[in-house]
């Protein structure tokens, strides 16, 4: 069977999230080169990254109450437009030496707050725009194409044009938000999901969820962003998939807080060269992102996941015995692999099983759910780092994704197949099916 095609609106979708990535990706480092300018407090530079950490854990089920509530397109279009306005602005202040650090602060946690709606929007529209079978390989692609364009690209760039002139980078930022959203408008319109009052499918059944209570009211914001936690805490395997990313990101988080100084303390990787041995990694993403698509169609998403955390245990413990860059780099590539694998299979299992008017509530959920660990894991890191050096923490890192690949074969298992059909009784009725096995 040749797979299905992913179309004209996909291919629209793929460009402006790619431009909208190069753009980020030349913004982020000029923004820690900028505030380094400004102060060599680092208290207040970490502050900047924080300002920027926090919105999608603040504002994440909200985003997804409106992807839900507004037309998906033009959200992410409205999105991408503030965002060209916020940096745009910030190019101007900084080329009128006119940018101090509450500038940067609020410009930080503004990008990051708009970027949740974006984030949502685009989660809950993919689904309209490829057939069901091809969302793995799409969102494969999506990823590749973002990691390419972050880096190798963008973050290259970066430190190059701020160089040449401070106010550069974010100008040009600005026109990668301007481009992708034109893009996106490009779009052909989506037809608005009805509401469809679908339970959950874990045993636990939700009452139908109409979109307005009584005649011209809408129901409250926050009982709409309750319906999309419900129904990812209704289904079984959503849930498992989401807590199981929740954990492995409290050791992710924890690797990348010191991954650095790990890189030039164990492996002896000269500072010269830490920008290649980064560099691995984002290669692996990428091949892991081009081949999640083929693992999931010859495996199955739940044994998928299974093999894919087997893997990148196996990678971590090899990462954590390295003593050379090269080791180092080989392990860490093939970790990354896995991450983009996992990524884009727990995203398209979202996208294909969630009711199409509350994806964006039940996106949203599953990432602020995911993402709460990471704060957590980067603190435990930076305090085991301090007290004991970094090389214990990749040992921690990889004894946590040992536990989390145990409890994923034990509680992620491919779904067993409909009973068959039992034999027309005496009567000439149908014997009642036995309930279908919870998944």
């Amino acid at each position: 069977m040749t797979a299905p095609r992913l179309g004209r609106d996909y291919h629209l979708l793929w460009s402006a999230a790619v431009s909208s990535r190069f753009g980020d990706a030349l913004r982020t480092p000029a923004l820690a080169l900028l505030a380094a300018t400004l102060t060599r407090d680092p208290r207040v530079i970490a502050a900047v990254t924080v300002a920027a950490q926090l919105p999608p854990l603040l504002f994440g089920l909200l985003g997804g109450v409106y992807a839900d509530r507004w037309d998906r397109r033009r959200t992410m279009a409205v999105a991408d437009g503030l965002r060209a306005a916020v940096v745009g602005g910030l190019a101007v202040a900084v080329a009128v030496d006119r940018a101090g650090v509450a500038a940067l602060l609020l410009v930080a946690f503004l990008l990051a707050t708009l970027g949740t709606l974006f984030d949502a929007a685009a989660f809950a529209l993919l689904p309209a725009v490829v057939p069901s079978a091809a969302l793995p390989r799409a969102n494969g692609r999506l990823q590749a194409g973002t990691a390419v364009a972050g880096g190798f690209l963008g973050a290259p760039a970066a430190g190059v044009l701020f160089a040449v002139a401070a106010p550069l980078p974010f100008a040009l930022d600005a026109l990668t938000f301007v481009a992708a959203a034109l893009l996106v408008l490009a779009l052909r319109p989506v037809a608005p999901a009805r509401p469809s009052g679908a339970p959950p499918a874990g045993p636990r059944p939700m009452a139908a969820v109409p979109h307005r209570k009584g005649p011209g009211r809408r129901r409250s914001v926050w009982r709409e962003a309750a319906d999309g936690m419900r129904w990812l805490r209704g289904d079984h395997t959503m849930w498992r998939i989401t807590a199981l990313t929740a954990a492995s990101n409290l050791a992710i988080s924890g690797l990348m807080a010191v991954l650095v100084l790990y890189a030039l303390d164990v492996l002896r990787v000269p500072p010269a060269g830490y920008g290649g041995f980064a560099a691995a990694a984002v290669l692996g993403g990428v091949a892991g992102a081009l081949g999640a698509g083929r693992l999931a169609d010859r495996l199955g998403t739940a044994a998928a996941l299974r093999v894919v955390l087997a893997a990148q245990t196996v990678a971590l413990t090899a990462f954590a015995l390295a003593r050379h860059p090269v080791t180092g780099a080989l392990a860490l590539a093939v970790f990354a692999a896995g991450s983009t694998v996992w990524n884009s299979l727990w995203v398209s299992y979202g996208q294909r099983h969630v009711p199409a008017d509350l994806l964006g509530r039940v996106g949203a959920a599953q990432r602020v759910v995911g993402l709460l660990t990471a704060p957590v894991g980067a603190a435990l890191a930076g305090l085991v780092g301090a007290a004991y050096g970094t090389a214990p923490v990749a040992a921690a890192v990889a004894g946590t994704f040992a536990l989390v690949t145990l409890a994923a074969w034990r509680v992620l298992r491919p779904a067993a197949p409909p009973p068959p059909a039992a034999p027309p009784t005496t009567a000439g009725t149908a014997a009642r099916p036995a309930p279908r096995p919870s998944r």
